[in-house]
Formats: structure tokens, sequence, C-alpha cells
């Protein structure tokens, strides 16, 4: 088997484990976070469990995109910027500043989901992008480069913000509280609303088919447990905005 057709089969099993994983998560939310409960196996502390979880995002693609072909090429290497900026943040930034000591521990089977999810991920988008896609200079005149460009910025900004949000009310030591302001107005998860617009926006500019995968399987994790957090926010809070949605402002 070549590698164009192991890569195609690779994707098609990305897209029926999202699709899966989004009717499962319908049913049965992820057991990490505030949803974290007993029943599922050993454990591991939080902070711990995001950085071992989220590392293949760095290392494999790293690895593997410097193997490619095409990679000093110039938009294959601002697309792998794209990519490590939020990465690098996620895997090492954000659990170090969220997640404090005497945290609800994570779930064993949960950190290798996502540990395996995140390798054959990362090793998917990174052959593409130094590997397989071939960039032009014709490329630099496509609108769908730029649109996706600012789209990513935009939902990595929503993101980056809304996390800050939830960080600073947790530092308060009072428990969950309501956030407002912002996004908040509008919907009970704008940080996840800012990680689907960023990683569309990804698949607009680099026209990839692994980071088109991506984007489909982050709406299938995410929507799920958007849904089940801004539940929880009205079963928990009596006060809770009646207007706001879980993930698009208006609509759902």
């Amino acid at each position: 088997m070549d590698e164009t057709t192991f890569l195609r089969l690779l994707l098609w099993g990305l897209v029926a484990y999202g699709t899966l994983a989004a009717l499962a998560l319908l049913v049965l939310p992820a057991p990490y976070g505030r949803h974290t409960r007993e029943g599922f196996g050993p454990t591991m502390p939080a902070r711990t469990a995001w950085i071992v979880m989220e590392s293949p995002a760095v290392v494999v693609f790293t690895v593997t995109y410097a193997l490619g072909a095409h990679a000093t090429e110039p938009l294959p290497l601002v697309f792998a910027t794209l990519w490590l900026v939020h990465y690098v943040h996620r895997t090492f930034v954000y659990p170090v500043v969220t997640y404090r000591p005497g945290e609800r521990p994570t779930p064993l089977l949960v950190v290798l989901l996502g540990f395996s999810f995140n390798v054959a991920n990362g090793y998917a988008n990174a052959r593409y992008l130094s590997g397989l896609c071939s960039y032009t200079a014709a490329d630099l005149l496509r609108p769908s480069l730029y649109a996706g460009v600012l789209l990513f910025a935009f939902g990595f900004s929503v993101n980056r913000w809304a996390d800050g949000v939830l960080r600073r009310l947790k530092a308060e030591g009072k428990g969950y509280q309501i956030p407002r302001g912002g996004l908040f107005t509008w919907i009970s998860c704008p940080n996840y609303f800012g990680e689907i617009v960023e990683w569309i926006g990804f698949a607009l500019a680099t026209r990839s088919p692994a980071a088109w995968v991506f984007a489909y399987f982050t709406i299938c994790n995410l929507a799920p447990r958007a849904r089940t957090h801004h539940r929880w926010y009205r079963e928990r809070f009596e006060d809770y905005p009646k207007a706001r949605r879980a993930l698009i402002p208006g609509l759902w």
C-alpha cells in the first residue's frame, strides 16, 4: 500500500471516529473537567494528562513536517507556524495556567484516546502540508487563503479570550460562576466556537484534505460538549440567561 492510499484510509477512519464520537458524546459526556466522574478506570493528574494527550500534535507534527520535500517552502512554513502557534500554547501553556493542584483527575482512557487521535491527526496534517500538497505562486492569489488565515486568527483570539475569562473566574475561588461579557452574552461556549472557527479557517487556507477532516472532527468533538456544558449551566444556575445558546449565537 502506498502512502497516499494509507493516508486516504486514515482520513476516512478519522471521519468515522469523529462521527461515532459525536453520537456517543450526545448521550455520554466525555469524563474530564467538570464532567469527570468515577467508573472509567485509572486516572492521571489533570495537568499531566493534558500535556501527554496533546503532545503528539507538537512532536509528531514537527518531526513529520520536517521530513517533507516541501518543508522549507514559504506557504507550508506559514501553515506549519499557524498549527504550532495553536498547539504549543494548547499543549504546554494552557494546562499550566489552567489546571491547579487538586483538580479532578482525568481518566487514562480519555488520555489514550486523545493521544492516539493527535498522533494520527498530527501525522496526516504534516504529511499533506510538507509532502503531498503542492503550493504555487498562484495560491497567493486565492481569496480562500486570506479568508482562511483571518478566520484562523479570529478563532484563535476568541478561544484565548474565552479561556482567559473562565480562568479568571476559577481563580476567584468561588466555585463555578456564570461567565459574562463578549460572546458569553450570546453563547455558553465561545471557547469551543473559537476553536471550530479556527480549524475551519485553517482548512480553507491550506485546502488540505487532512485539515478538512480535522475541522469536521473538531465539530464532532466540541459541539456535543458545548451542548452538555449549556445544559449543565442551565441546571446549576436558576438565573442563567434564557436567550443564551450553546454554541452558535441565536441559533443553537
